[in-house]
């Protein structure tokens, strides 16, 4: 019998009540059988018997695995370098599996590109050999904006390099049949393409081509990903019991608890398994955040004294076996006795990182039939890419953007908000500053509440750093959950439960000027005004919603204007 990876919860009283109820009606409803039979009525009836095939992706496929290990053969010992372009599901698995096993020797170091920051692009640009890179361009539709215009960017790049032909044999495409993007590789000869599955959505995908493609390209044994998949596939089968069922208990867990109030799913992870979290963030978000109804998951948050957490919080700590700390482990006693309830996955090496991949998509999925919504669309997150698509149509019109007056302007920090709550921001002062407004806006925040942070800036070591720091000056201040999201890529995620989860959120989003800019290729724009349309786009459609927002944007340095910020927020917390 396979060992499963361990999943302890501790519960409050009446928290494990409201969860027995709700088993013991799954239990004798059969419905973990109704749900592996992919019976609509579990969920809303809107079509989510199409999107089922993850249920099955882990199960025995020859010809598949045998591709792939000759893959993993063909790229060994050939590429320096290996660079990711996709977005969201398409992009977080490849992430999460480069920073869990790093580089294997005589394989490439994988980057992963998924903003349209400039300067981002210019980093990973400056940190490859073209000539010795591989380019994996994945997208399920073969037409998501940023991965078509990175594509064509680095397709350029290598062209000029090393000549069409040779580059082209250096991309691989991931796309579902029939994409545009198979299309453009068929055509211009890439490599190789590689199916997804066309009843796999995005975030699910991880255990798809999507996921297992690169893992292959890192020289990852990838019979061995799908092997714990596997274990974890039996243990939540349909003929499982709640009790014996992981995946459907932590499901039945995060759907229960949010209807009670304990929406915040603050994930915490062990240092070997740490961006786990981000990949969880997407598919938690992205499937639950809809109709008013979400789970918010809160990763990368520090862990404080019991007294900084409201009652909306449901904490699940995943930790590798060899890096079990008992610092933390006392901490989150010390939770539980104060009636937080705490689930702990204990992981027993990281090989076994596909059985969790599993665990949660099942959890996710039950998750979303607890709530009452579809858990496989995404409805709201077309909005803001309509939107960002009229700002770069204008742009290439017109050759600018629509102009925008700041409410206030201070040392090179811009403040730009809805009329009504620009009026309202200064009215609070007599003499307004960005620290008052700060303060003023962070009034607004009220138990319950999430603050996301919404940075359109490079993605780096400094940056993150800065951001964590403001958020521990929110938590001080406000006591309220806080996340982070880098646009756009974040769009791809918590994006749609921003604008369809419950109103929650209070958002800061920051922007910067960029130091130096690239044109995108083939479009009459840069990819510096495309992150514009995308931020101004988003920003635009919270503040239809209604949503509390607020928009920060940096003039000049971009780790000055950062540290600015940072010091208002102090200013605003004191």
């Amino acid at each position: 019998m396979p060992r499963i990876n361990t999943q302890q919860e501790r519960l409050s009283d009446s928290l494990r009540e409201r969860v027995r109820k709700v088993s013991e009606e799954w239990d004798a409803g059969a419905k973990m059988q109704r749900f592996w039979d992919g019976d609509e009525s579990l969920w809303t009836s809107t079509g989510e018997g199409n999107w089922l095939g993850w249920l099955r992706v882990v199960e025995p496929q020859p010809m598949r695995t045998a591709q792939l290990r000759d893959f993993r053969e063909h790229v060994r010992g050939r590429y320096s370098h290996a660079v990711l372009l996709g977005m969201g599901g398409s992009s977080l698995c490849p992430e999460v599996l480069r920073l869990c096993f790093g580089v294997s020797e005589g394989f490439p170091d994988l980057k992963v590109v998924d903003s349209t920051d400039p300067a981002q692009i210019q980093a990973c640009e400056d940190s490859i050999r073209i000539e010795t890179t591989l380019f994996l361009s994945a997208s399920k539709s073969g037409s998501t904006i940023e991965t078509s215009l990175l594509t064509q960017h680095f397709l350029d790049r290598s062209t000029r390099r090393i000549g069409a032909l040779r580059a082209a044999r250096q991309f691989v495409a991931i796309t579902d049949p029939g994409s545009r993007l198979e299309a453009i590789a068929r055509d211009l000869g890439f490599g190789r393409v590689f199916y997804g599955v066309p009843s796999i959505g995005g975030r699910y995908s991880a255990l798809s081509n999507f996921g297992l493609v690169p893992a292959a390209a890192l020289g990852l044994d990838v019979d061995r990903l799908l092997d714990g998949a596997r274990d974890m596939h039996a243990a939540c089968g349909p003929e499982r019991p709640v009790i014996d069922n992981p995946g459907l208990r932590l499901g039945l867990l995060l759907g229960t608890a949010a209807l009670a109030g304990r929406d915040k799913l603050t994930l915490l992870t062990s240092p070997g398994v740490a961006s786990l979290g981000t990949w969880i963030e997407q598919l938690v978000a992205e499937s639950t955040g809809k109709h008013g109804k979400g789970i918010v998951p809160i990763e990368g948050e520090r862990l404080g004294e019991p007294s900084c957490y409201g009652n909306d919080r449901l904490f699940v700590r995943t930790s590798l076996e060899s890096e079990l700390g008992r610092s933390e482990d006392s901490r989150l006693e010390e939770l539980s006795g104060r009636g937080h309830p705490v689930v702990r996955i204990r992981m027993q090496q990281l090989e076994d990182i596909g059985q969790e991949f599993f665990r949660w998509e099942i959890a996710t999925a039950v998750a979303g039939a607890v709530l009452g919504i579809n858990p496989f669309d995404q409805p709201d997150v077309e909005s803001a890419k309509v939107a960002a698509r009229e700002l770069t149509a204008a742009y290439e019109a017109d050759g600018s953007l629509p102009a925008e007056d700041a409410f206030l302007e201070q040392s090179g920090i811009q403040l730009f908000a809805p009329r009504r709550l620009a009026e309202s921001l200064l009215a609070a002062s007599a003499n307004p500053t960005v620290s008052s407004v700060l303060s003023s806006y962070l009034d607004r925040v009220r138990a319950g509440d999430y603050l996301a942070l919404l940075p359109f800036v490079s993605r780096e070591p400094q940056t993150e750093a800065a951001l964590a720091r403001m958020r521990s000056l929110v938590q001080r201040r406000a006591r309220v959950a806080t996340c982070v999201g880098f646009g756009p890529r974040f769009l791809h995620s918590t994006g749609q439960l921003h604008k369809g989860g419950p109103d929650s959120g209070v958002f800061v989003q920051i922007g910067c000027d960029d130091a130096a800019d690239i044109p995108a290729p083939g479009r009459g724009l840069s990819f510096g005004v495309v992150k514009a349309a995308q931020a101004l786009g988003d920003f635009n459609v919270l503040a239809r919603l209604g949503r509390r927002a607020l928009r920060v944007h940096i003039s000049g340095n971009l780790s000055d204007g950062l540290a600015k910020i940072e010091a208002a927020f102090a200013e605003a917390a004191q």
